[in-house]
């Protein structure tokens, strides 16, 4: 097995490398002058299984032709199979036409990953699990739940816990965490006038004096998540806290959330934080290496990857 990281995040793949006991293939990753991505893979990988880890996170399309040039590097090295490990799978937000004339741009790029060499996907907490189905080879979609319920029980313990979603299609995704940790679940309902705004409407469950947890998969401006925590403390919530997996943070989010009601947001490392998002005594983030590099484990050893969520 060899494991080789792109630039989007070589914190989180050296911390799996580390997890793995297994050294970093080196590639030879940069930019001619015209800022044309240029790869090299510095290692024979011939008959290897080879796992390339990048998020197409911020700058999401330098980062995606990165990951598309290193898949057509690693075909051309002959590797035996080649794994797409995306932590954050940038334009999944784009998973449906929203009018006319707009596209889907996760099929695009889910094509364009295919082509590029890739003989299988590990990602994690898609935006949309439809998305699975854009690919014409496997896709392992990870849940994060084995990351927050361990710190959850530890910092609530004896506290009246309910789980949040702040909008209708993230549900599932609460249930689920709500099941895992025994607790009630509540919804907001929102409105949202025009792209990047929102508009919290009213509160649906009982939240009045329990600890409110805020889950989501995305945070990128915080609007919705702020609106969210006035809308829950306005209704009588204890405090709020919010967990998310892919902090995207873009903007003024941190100040915003800085100066909301939120006691905590905790998200993952699935994407590079910044310098202020890792100063901000408002935002927490847990690793993702040990259940990413698990995962990478079992694919490697023909196991089953499910069995990491029962």
């Amino acid at each position: 097995m060899k494991l080789i990281t792109g630039n989007s995040n070589r914190p989180l793949g050296e911390a799996i490398s580390a997890y793995l006991d297994l050294p970093l293939t080196q590639a030879n990753i940069k930019r001619f002058s015209d800022m044309e991505v240029f790869v090299e893979i510095m290692d024979n990988i011939r008959g290897e299984d080879v796992f390339f880890i990048q998020s197409t996170s911020y700058p999401a399309n330098d980062n995606l032709m990165e990951l598309l040039i290193a898949m057509d590097a690693l075909k051309r090295g002959s590797a035996r199979r080649i794994t797409a490990v995306i932590p954050y799978f940038g334009y999944a937000r784009q998973d449906r036409k929203t009018g006319g004339r707009t596209p889907i741009s996760a099929k695009l790029v889910a094509d364009l990953i295919t082509a590029s060499g890739a003989d299988r996907v590990l990602t994690m907490e898609l935006h949309a699990g439809q998305i699975q189905g854009f690919f014409n080879i496997p896709v392992d979609n990870l849940i994060v739940a084995p990351v927050f319920v361990p710190q959850i029980k530890t910092k609530f313990a004896g506290e009246d816990l309910c789980i949040v979603s702040p909008d209708v299609g993230g549900v599932v995704r609460a249930r689920a965490l709500a099941k895992r940790l025994d607790s009630d679940l509540a919804i907001i309902d929102k409105r949202r006038e025009r792209a990047g705004e929102s508009e919290v409407m009213h509160v649906i469950g009982d939240v009045k004096g329990k600890v409110c947890l805020l889950v989501d998969d995305i945070v990128d401006s915080g609007g919705t998540l702020c609106n969210a925590a006035q809308a829950l403390k306005d209704q009588g919530a204890k405090k709020v806290y919010a967990y998310v997996v892919h902090g995207v943070l873009s903007g003024e989010a941190v100040a915003r959330i800085s100066a909301s009601p939120l006691e905590k947001l905790v998200i993952t490392d699935s994407i590079l934080a910044t310098e202020t998002m890792r100063s901000s005594p408002a935002i927490e983030v847990l690793t993702v290496a040990p259940l990413i590099g698990e995962a990478i484990r079992r694919t490697s050893e023909e196991r089953s990857i499910s069995a990491l969520f029962r």
